[in-house]
Formats: C-alpha cells, structure tokens, sequence
C-alpha cells in the first residue's frame, strides 16, 4: 500500500466533515471537490456563474499549492459538476481563463443538487512529480 498524506491547508475552505481537503499517495494529489466557497468567511461567493468557477479553481489550486505543487499547473484531471448544464458554455469560458493552452482532461455532469446549493462543485487530481 502508498503511503498516504493528509494536505490541509487555510487557503481552501474546511468543514467539519470527515474527509480531507486532499490527500497526496506518492506523487498524485487527490483534491476532494469544491464549490465557489470563500475559505476566509465559509459562505459561496456571490457573482455569475464564472466568478464562481474562478474560486472554484482557486480553491483547488490553494490545495495543490500546500502539497508541494504549482497550482493549476500540477492538475491532469477534473471532474466539474453543474446543476445547470445551462451554465456549461460560461464555465468553460471561466475554466480555460485559468488553464490556458493545456487543459487537464476533464469530465462534466449534471447533477440535481450540490451542498448549500451551488451551481458548481470540482474536484481534481494533480501529479506531483
């Protein structure tokens, strides 16, 4: 078996829930998945779909960050999830403002509801070798 780290860090949002904000088998980060949640005041943040989808990413890259890595230079793989697949064309306008040329690979899905009503939930995986 890998071994296993916990990362936590005051850049992302923390609750009391029983999981990690990410943990790190070797050189792979797993980020668990984030809403557009401000890690200083605990609330979503207000704003269109994009503003939310930027602190999204801000809170994964503050993950990836504590572990050692680049932020959202270290990601291969995303997976976004909307409650609106409405909303898929603004996220991808907001997603590939944050990464550019080389995007990780990536899946979407529709769901019907995230926690404190979101529209948009990520998580991720980075490689940190």
């Amino acid at each position: 078996m890998t071994d296993t780290d916990p990362i936590e860090t005051d850049g992302a949002p923390s609750n009391d829930n029983p999981y990690s904000q990410g943990v790190r088998a070797g050189d792979t980060l797993y980020v668990s998945g984030y809403g557009p949640v401000d890690p200083e005041t605990g609330d979503p943040v207000a704003g269109d779909i994009q503003v939310q989808t930027k602190r999204v990413l801000e809170n994964i890259a503050a993950v990836v960050d504590e572990a050692g890595g680049d932020g959202l230079d270290d990601v291969v793989k995303v997976t976004v999830y909307l409650t609106e697949l409405d909303d898929y064309e603004r996220v991808n306008a907001a997603y590939g403002e944050q990464f550019g040329e080389e995007p990780p690979a990536r899946v979407c899905v529709e769901v019907s509801r995230l926690p404190e009503d979101v529209r948009v939930e990520m998580d991720a995986t980075a490689y940190l070798g």
